[in-house]
């Protein structure tokens, strides 16, 4: 399609000639047809030169989308008080007539959500300009590259994505005209006192058919960057079609003696899932999302899809935390977000440093005590405040960060936000036991979400908000992907949040100990105790790995509290999943095999041991 001349004279002649450059006639459509929609005041057309990178960062200070800190490359921004999770009654797959997905996976007819989402485009970017810029997910000139075009009138999106994403201004030339992208249309909307106004007419629909996304009248990264978790889901269902995993994790190299171990990992928002990728003498790859293939030599490879992060900011402190935090406050480009703001500096919960009893914040000046509308405390910053950061300002990245082969995975970690059932770490049985795993992970819910917080809520493999594809799909997808291969990684499960009498059993920074076990165990290094849950680890190589990589004496009644295992506690849970699949189409028949000898095992134990909570100790005695 060629451009028109209405499109064109919204143009300068730099974004003409980056058009031209191109040479696609879907991209060229796509822009005409938005253009005619939303009716911006100029268009602007983005590629990856430095020049393009400082205009943006500019016009976000400029639009008061963001504002400069006192640390050099530092700002912030402030999201509505109404805007600031991921909003997932309004986020919803358009499906056409007779399709489904999982009773947990909000949907909207496809005609329907067309009809609906075209007239709030209509001029909703009045006044404003659209801007326009290419991307890749995955490294570029790989098999795992995904191109991805954003349309938006937001500076702030285009800074958090530049951020984020790897350029993709070639990427998109070497598609030599194919429409095999995707797209996302975004809109914050009308802007009032610098935050969105229309909040009941925030819309987040995503078209599978099309391989688009309308997001509009919101802020919030999780909500209107289009590349985040919005562009996951068209992925999942990408990976559907094409046999391999798109998942919701992160990857890592864990170094261990002279040898680097790469796993993935799948939490919840704000269960330890950046913080486990980020452990000190560790090597991040990614923190958040991953695409997984199956190689040649019957191995699983993985890219990080990103070269950044957008993590939760509550509690980094540099005890827990130090490269995060150490990042966090030395100058470098990055954008704060729903932090407090004192004297140009920012204060977020949990810091470990003294904090102003006033300062700006989401809802304006703030003070120790300030209410909402409800009479409820306003905190001085927002429990899912947030920092965006390229991720090549780490000092642990992995240098394979931008392999277009990616790295061999070896172990697989699903963690959740559980106090009174799971163990610390476990490994499962065989890759289908770990997928059954997966699949049953319940978690206690956070304010990474608009919601009720500590919910226990039930999450397979960490991913059902995202999925795009029936849970039996998925979950078969799984077992075949692991089936299929040579040598399938090893599968574990975390659990850092378990607590007794209202005590967390473990810090914060046990963790690390828990995930050399798991390299070890990926090596064929250590020995583990066979449970009805799985295997779980000897305590004499606990305490040795305490005493070697923190001087600490790890006592065999700490253990025991840890590592029993709850039988009432995990049949309960069993319950609680198997209902809640017996409502879902098409779930593999694999999966109920696994749950049913799980339950068998815990009863057989339950009722030789003659007692609900089982110690290791019963299964070193055999």
């Amino acid at each position: 399609m060629e451009k028109s001349i209405e499109s064109i004279s919204l143009m300068d002649e730099k974004s003409r000639r980056t058009l031209d450059e191109i040479n696609n006639p879907y991209v060229n459509a796509i822009i005409e047809k938005y253009a005619a929609i939303c009716k911006p005041s100029s268009i602007k057309i983005l590629t990856d030169s430095s020049q393009d990178l400082e205009y943006i960062r500019n016009l976000s200070i400029k639009n008061s989308e963001e504002h400069k800190l006192k640390i050099e490359g530092h700002t912030y921004h402030f999201d509505g008080h109404e805007d600031q999770g991921r909003d997932l009654k309004n986020t919803r797959v358009m499906l056409p007539k007779g399709k489904t997905l999982s009773k947990y996976i909000e949907t909207i007819d496809r005609d329907e959500a067309l009809k609906e989402i075209m007239p709030l485009l209509d001029g909703i970017m009045k006044g404003k300009e659209m801007i326009m810029k290419f991307y890749c997910l995955g490294p570029a000139h790989s098999i795992f590259s995904i191109p991805a075009l954003q349309i938006t009138d937001s500076a702030y999106v285009l800074h958090s994505e530049d951020l984020l994403y790897r350029q993709g201004l070639e990427t998109f030339k070497a598609l030599k005209g194919s429409n095999k992208f995707f797209h996302f249309i975004h809109s914050a909307g009308e802007i009032v006192d610098g935050v969105t106004k229309n909040i009941d007419k925030r819309r987040v629909y995503i078209d599978l058919e099309e391989e688009r996304v309308f997001t509009i009248n919101n802020q919030y990264a999780g909500n209107s960057v289009g590349l985040k978790k919005l562009a996951l889901r068209l992925a999942i269902s990408k990976a559907n079609k094409e046999d391999w995993l798109c998942e919701h994790m992160f990857l890592m190299g864990v170094k261990n003696k002279d040898r680097i171990t790469y796993f993935t990992g799948a939490f919840p928002s704000a269960c330890g899932k950046t913080s486990t990728a980020m452990i000190p003498g560790q090597l991040i790859v990614g923190d958040d999302i991953a695409y997984i293939r199956p190689d040649e030599k019957g191995f699983a490879r993985a890219v990080n899809v990103e070269q950044g992060i957008f993590g939760i900011i509550e509690d980094v402190n540099p005890i827990d935390d130090p490269l995060i935090y150490k990042a966090l406050t030395t100058p470098r480009e990055l954008i704060f977000s729903n932090v407090l703001i004192k004297d140009d500096e920012p204060y977020w919960l949990g810091m470990g440093k003294e904090q102003p009893e006033s300062g700006t914040n989401f809802s304006g000046e703030w003070h120790k005590g300030k209410k909402d509308a409800n009479g409820k405390d306003i905190l001085l910053a927002h429990k899912n405040a947030r920092y965006t950061i390229r991720m090549s300002e780490l000092e642990n990245v992995d240098p394979n960060l931008n392999n277009p082969q990616g790295v061999v995975v070896r172990g697989f970690i699903y963690g959740g936000r559980d106090s009174d059932t799971s163990v610390p770490v476990s490994q499962s049985l065989s890759w289908a036991h770990g997928v059954f795993l997966g699949a049953i992970v319940e978690s206690e819910t956070t304010a990474t979400s608009i919601g009720a917080i500590g919910v226990r809520k039930h999450n397979p493999m960490s991913n059902i908000e995202f999925l795009t594809v029936p849970l039996g799909v998925y979950i078969g997808n799984h077992l075949k992907f692991g089936e299929d291969l040579d040598e399938p990684p090893l599968v574990f499960s975390t659990n850092y949040f378990l607590k007794e009498d209202g005590r967390f059993l473990n810090k914060k920074t046990d963790k690390k100990v828990w995930l050399i076990w798991m390299e070890g165990r990926v090596q064929e290094e250590y020995g583990a105790l066979e449970t009805p849950i799985g295997f779980i680890p000897k305590y004499e190589d606990l305490k040795a790995l305490f005493q070697q990589i923190f001087d600490k004496d790890y006592s065999k009644e700490e253990y025991e509290s840890q590592f029993s295992i709850r039988i009432k506690n995990i049949l309960e849970r069993l319950d609680r999943v198997e209902k809640i699949f017996k409502e879902e189409q098409g779930i593999p028949e694999l999966f109920y095999k696994h749950l049913e000898q799980q339950r068998q095992r815990l009863l057989d134990a339950q009722k030789k041991y003659n007692k609900d909570i089982l110690s290791p100790s019963d299964f070193e005695q055999g």
